[in-house]
C-alpha cells in the first residue's frame, strides 16, 4: 500500500502507551504524572543518546520544529523540548505520541517534509527505545498493567466494538504465559512486527466485512423433503436393480441370488443412520457421495413452505459416520448468514433420553481429501416427542467458514474436482447398550443470504445516521468521533478527532469512493496503542497518581469479568465520574456477572488457572482407553462448568476440593459410573456414596493431562496440585538428577510407589520429592485417563503416603480431608492470589501481601463464596491501584 494510502513501518518491537490530552510541554503536569508511575529518577541515564543527537533530532528539526517549539506551538505540543532518554526519562507517553503519528503517516501533514528513508529512521529509533523502556518499566516492578490486549480480548473487543460474535484474531499468534502467570500477564505480552502488520490487515478484513453496499442480495432456498431423498435413493436402487436383470437375464438361478443380495442390501440395518418409511417399514441407507454431484439438492429462488408431516424420515443415529450429509451444490454466497432449520424429533423407542445434533459444513471436491468443520458451539437438544415435532434452526456466518470450496465458480456440478459442498448433521448423544436415542428428521430447509435488516445494523453501527451525510467531511467527522469513543474507551480529544478527519482526506482523494476512506481511517483507529493497549491514562489535579481513574477501573473491571472492552453504560458512570462508588460499583459487577459474556471470563480464567492447555494437545482415540471426541470435549468442559455453577450460586470456594455433588453431562456420567444422567449438557448430579468423585482433584480431564498417557504420574499430579491449588510450587529438580532405569529386573518388578519411593533414596532427589510425591500418590487410584481403579496388575492399588510433617494421607479421601480441613485457608488464599492476578494482568510480588491478606479474610469471614470473592477482589484497593 503506498505511503499515502496508509503508512505502516513495521518495527522490530512496538511497544505503546496511551496518549494523554495534551498539556503545555513547559509545565506538563499530566504527562509527568503518568510518566512518573513508571519512571524512576527521570536525571539518571543508562541510554547512548547519540543516535539522537546525531540522526534523530536533525530530522524532526526539519519536519516537526516549524509547528511543535517555540511559545506557539500547534496541539500545545512541543518535540523541542522532549527528554530524549525513553527509560528513565519523564516523557514516554509524549514520545508514544509521536511514534504513533508517524508510523502511521499521520504526521507531518505534509508527506513531502517527511522523507520514507528519513520517517523510517525515526520510527525504527522510537521502536527500540520503546522497547527498552517496555523491559526496563516492567522489569523494575511497576504494577500497572502496561500491556497490549491478549489474543482472545482482542477478539472479544472486536465482537463487542463491530456488533458480530464473529472470530477476527485467527491470525494472531497464540500467547505464551509463565508457568505460574496467566496469559493477561503484562510481561510477556509485548508486540512483534510481524503482530502489527497482523493487526491492521485484521482491522481493515474486520471492518469490510462488516460493512456492505448496494442493494439486499437475493437470497437462494433448498427446501429439502426426506420423502424426495428417500425416493431418489430408491430410484437408484431400481436401477441396480434392473441393470442385474439385464446382466442376468439368460441366467434365471445367479439372477436370483443376485437380487436377494440387493434386496438384503437395500434393507438398510436399523443400527445404522438411515432412512424410513415408516408405514411400511422399508429403510434405506443414508449415504453420500460426491462424485458427479448425484446427490446434490436443487435450489430454488423462491421461498417453499414446508409440507404437512409425512411418513418419510431420516433416522439419525450417534456414532462415527452416522451423520445425515445435505449436499447443496455450489450456490452458496459467500458472505451473509446461511439458515438452517430442521423439522425433528426423538425417534419413536427413544423416551427418556433426549439426544442432541450438532451442524458441520464441509465439502470434498477429490478424493484426496475431504474439509469439514463443525459449526454449531453448543450441542441442540431434539426434545420433541415422535408425531410431534419441532423447528430447530441454526444461524451460521458464511464469512467465518475458513476454507471454502475453491472449485465453486470453476468447475460445473458433475466435473471433477466437484465444487459442491454440505451440511451434516451430527447425533452426538452417547451409545448406550440397547439405549440409542435417535433423531428422526424429515424435512430440512436451508436459505442464505439472511439479513435482519438491510444495511445490517452492524453497518449502521459504524455508519450512524446525519443530518448531513451528503457532506463527506461532516459525515466523516462523526463517525469517526462516534466510532473513537467506543474504541478508545472514551479517552479521544477533539485533536484527534481533526487528525483522523485530515487523513481520511487525504486517503479520499485517492479511493474508490467514501466507504473505502472511511473503512481505511477507522482501521488506524483499531491499530491505535488506545485501542489495543492496556495503559495508564490522563490524570488531573483532583485524582490521584496511584489509585485508577474511573475509565481505567472501567476497562480493568471489563478486561477482568468479560475479557473485553466496557460498555456504554460502564463508560457512561465513569464518565460521570460515578463508577468509583462502592454502591455503584456493586451494581455494576452484579449486572456483569449475569451477563452472557461473563462466560468468557469463566473460560479462560480458569483454564489458565489450571494449567488446561496439555488437554488441547490430545486426540480421540479408536483404542480400549475409550477416549472419544465426545469425552475429550467432556473433559475440557468439566472444569470450567464446575466454576460456572459455583459462580452463579455462590458456592463455597472449598467445595473445589471437596463437595456432595458434580457439575458433568451424560458422557461423564457415563466415564464415571454414574447412572440416570441424560443429555449433553451439563448440571449439578448428586454423588452416589459408592462414587469418589468431587471437586477439581477427581475431575477426568484434570487427572489425564496429569498423566503419561498410559499410566497415572503421581509426581506431575503432585507438582500441579502444588503449584495450581495451592501456589505452592516445589523448586525446580537439580541438575544430573538420575531416571529411574527400568531395565534393571528388581526396579520393573516394583508398583509405580516402589519405584517412587526408590527413586527418592537418592540424595539429590529427596528434597524435591518428598514434598511433591505424596500429593500424586494420594491419587493412585485414578488411572491415566482418570477412572477409579483398585488393582494394578492384580495387586491392590497403595494410595497411602506421608507428608514432610508427618501427616498421613489415606488415599483420596485423605487428601480430601486435609486439604479442607487443615489446609483451607492456604487453598482459599492461594485461589484470591490466582484471580487477583488475572484481574490484574500481571503478576503478584511481595508489596501486594498485606492486601491479599485483606481480601482473603473478607473471603473467609463471608463463607468462603465465590461471588464474593469477585465482589471483595473489585471493591479492594489492590484492583483499584494502579
Amino acid at each position: 500500500m503506498p505511503l499515502t494510502r496508509f503508512f505502516l513501518i513495521l518495527p522490530t518491537l512496538v511497544i505503546c502507551l496511551q496518549t494523554p490530552r495534551p498539556a503545555d510541554a513547559q509545565n506538563q503536569p499530566a504527562a509527568t504524572k503518568v510518566a512518573n508511575t513508571f519512571a524512576s529518577k527521570p536525571t539518571a541515564t543508562d541510554r547512548d543518546l547519540s543516535q539522537y543527537e546525531k540522526s534523530i533530532k536533525p530530522i524532526l528539526q526539519q519536519a516537526c520544529f516549524d509547528c511543535h517549539s517555540g511559545d506557539d506551538v500547534e496541539g500545545n505540543f512541543r518535540v523541542d523540548r522532549l527528554d530524549p532518554n525513553l527509560v528513565r526519562g519523564a516523557d514516554i507517553v509524549w514520545w508514544l505520541e509521536v511514534y504513533s503519528v508517524i508510523s502511521k503517516g499521520e504526521m507531518p501533514p505534509d508527506p513531502d517534509d517527511l522523507s520514507d528513508e528519513n520517517r523510517t529512521l525515526v520510527v525504527d529509533w522510537l521502536a527500540g527505545e520503546i522497547q527498552a523502556a517496555e523491559k526496563r518499566r516492567n522489569n523494575g516492578g511497576s504494577r500497572s498493567s502496561f500491556r497490549r490486549l491478549t489474543k482472545y480480548e482482542y477478539n472479544y473487543a472486536l465482537q463487542d466494538l463491530l456488533g458480530v460474535p464473529w472470530t477476527f484474531s485467527s491470525d494472531l499468534p497464540s500467547e505464551t504465559s509463565e508457568e505460574d502467570g496467566f496469559e493477561n500477564n503484562a510481561h510477556s505480552l509485548r508486540m512483534s512486527a510481524k503482530q502489527v502488520e497482523t493487526y491492521q490487515a485484521l482491522a481493515l478484513k474486520a471492518l469490510q466485512r462488516v460493512t456492505v453496499r448496494g442493494e439486499q442480495p437475493p437470497v437462494v432456498h433448498w427446501s429439502i423433503s426426506i420423502k424426495d431423498a428417500f425416493d431418489r435413493k430408491r430410484e437408484l436402487q431400481e436401477k441396480e436393480i434392473e441393470s442385474t436383470k439385464k446382466k442376468r437375464k439368460d441366467d434365471p438361478e445367479k439372477l436370483a441370488k443376485d437380487l436377494e443380495k440387493l434386496n438384503k442390501q437395500f434393507q438398510a440395518s436399523f443400527q445404522r443412520s438411515h432412512y424410513l418409511e415408516h408405514e411400511t417399514g422399508q429403510r434405506a441407507k443414508i449415504d453420500w457421495d460426491y462424485r458427479k454431484a448425484q446427490y446434490a439438492f436443487q435450489h430454488s429462488d423462491s421461498y417453499q413452505p414446508m409440507p404437512e408431516l409425512g411418513s418419510h424420515f431420516a433416522v439419525v443415529l450417534p456414532g462415527r459416520r452416522q451423520d445425515l450429509i445435505v449436499d447443496l451444490g455450489d450456490q452458496l454466497p459467500n458472505e451473509g448468514t446461511m439458515r438452517v432449520r430442521i423439522r425433528a424429533s426423538r425417534a419413536e423407542a427413544a423416551t427418556q433420553r433426549i439426544p442432541s445434533l450438532q451442524l458441520s459444513f464441509g465439502f470434498r471436491a477429490t478424493d484426496q481429501g475431504a474439509s469439514v468443520k463443525r459449526f454449531s458451539q453448543q450441542d441442540v437438544p431434539i426434545e420433541a416427542s415422535f408425531g410431534q415435532p419441532e423447528i430447530y434452526q441454526w444461524d451460521i456466518p458464511l464469512g467465518e467458514i475458513e476454507h471454502r470450496n475453491t472449485y465453486r465458480g470453476e468447475m460445473e456440478l458433475g466435473d471433477q474436482p466437484n465444487p459442491s459442498e454440505y451440511i451434516s448433521f451430527s447425533n452426538n448423544s452417547v451409545r448406550l447398550k440397547g439405549q440409542i436415542p435417535a433423531v428422526v428428521i424429515d424435512h430440512v430447509e436451508v436459505s442464505a443470504p439472511i439479513y435482519k435488516q438491510w444495511p445490517p445494523e452492524a453497518h449502521k453501527n459504524l455508519y450512524v445516521e446525519s443530518e448531513k451525510p451528503k457532506d463527506e467531511n461532516v459525515y466523516a467527522q462523526e463517525i469517526i468521533a462516534a466510532f473513537m469513543s467506543r474504541a478508545w474507551r472514551g479517552s479521544q480529544t477533539s485533536r484527534d478527532v481533526d487528525r483522523k478527519l485530515k487523513l481520511f482526506e487525504q486517503l479520499r482523494r485517492t479511493s474508490a469512493d467514501f466507504q473505502e476512506a472511511m473503512n481505511e481511517v477507522l482501521a488506524t483507529i483499531l491499530t491505535s496503542p488506545k485501542f489495543l493497549y492496556v495503559l495508564p491514562g490522563e490524570q488531573t489535579i483532583t485524582q490521584s497518581k496511584d489509585r485508577l481513574t474511573d475509565n481505567e477501573l472501567a476497562t480493568r473491571l471489563s478486561l477482568f469479568l468479560w475479557c473485553s472492552l466496557p460498555d456504554e453504560t460502564l463508560l457512561g458512570l465513569a464518565s460521570a465520574g460515578r463508577l468509583n462508588e462502592q454502591n455503584v460499583l456493586q451494581q455494576q459487577v452484579e449486572r456483569m456477572l449475569v451477563d452472557p459474556k461473563t462466560a468468557r471470563f469463566n473460560k479462560h480464567f480458569v483454564q489458565q488457572w489450571l494449567k488446561m492447555r496439555p488437554l488441547e494437545y490430545l486426540s480421540p482415540t479408536k483404542g480400549s482407553d475409550g477416549l472419544d471426541a465426545a469425552l475429550l470435549e467432556s473433559m475440557k468442559m468439566e472444569p470450567v462448568a464446575l466454576f460456572t455453577d459455583m459462580l452463579k450460586n455462590d458456592s463455597s470456594i472449598v467445595e473445589f476440593l471437596d463437595s456432595d455433588y458434580l457439575v458433568i453431562n451424560e458422557r461423564l456420567g457415563k466415564h464415571y459410573g454414574i447412572p440416570d444422567v441424560w443429555g449433553n449438557h451439563f448440571r449439578r448430579v448428586s454423588v452416589p456414596a459408592d462414587v469418589n468423585r468431587s471437586g477439581l482433584l477427581t475431575q477426568a480431564g484434570l487427572l489425564t493431562m496429569n498423566s503419561d498417557g498410559e499410566d497415572s504420574h503421581p509426581v506431575k499430579r503432585g507438582v500441579w496440585l502444588l503449584t495450581n491449588l495451592l501456589n505452592d510450587p516445589p523448586p525446580p529438580a537439580p541438575p544430573a538428577v538420575p531416571e529411574i532405569d527400568l531395565s534393571d529386573p528388581a526396579i520393573a518388578k516394583m508398583t509405580l510407589k516402589e519405584r517412587i519411593e526408590d527413586h527418592r533414596n537418592h540424595p539429590a532427589c529427596l528434597s524435591c520429592h518428598q514434598k511433591i510425591d505424596p500429593w500424586g500418590i494420594a491419587l493412585e487410584n485414578y488411572d491415566a485417563m482418570g477412572r477409579w481403579r483398585d488393582e494394578i496388575d492384580e495387586k491392590a492399588v497403595d494410595a497411602t503416603s506421608e507428608l514432610p510433617n508427618k501427616v498421613s494421607l489415606d488415599g483420596i479421601k485423605g487428601l480430601k480431608r486435609h486439604l479442607a480441613e487443615d489446609r483451607q485457608d492456604q487453598f482459599v488464599r492461594a485461589t484470591v492470589e490466582k484471580m487477583a492476578s488475572f484481574a490484574l494482568g500481571r503478576q503478584l510480588d511481595f508489596g501486594d501481601r498485606v492486601q491479599i491478606n485483606d481480601i482473603a479474610q473478607q473471603v473467609k469471614e463471608s463463607g468462603s463464596g465465590l461471588r464474593s470473592l469477585v465482589f471483595s477482589l473489585v471493591k479492594s484497593p489492590l484492583f483499584q491501584a494502579k
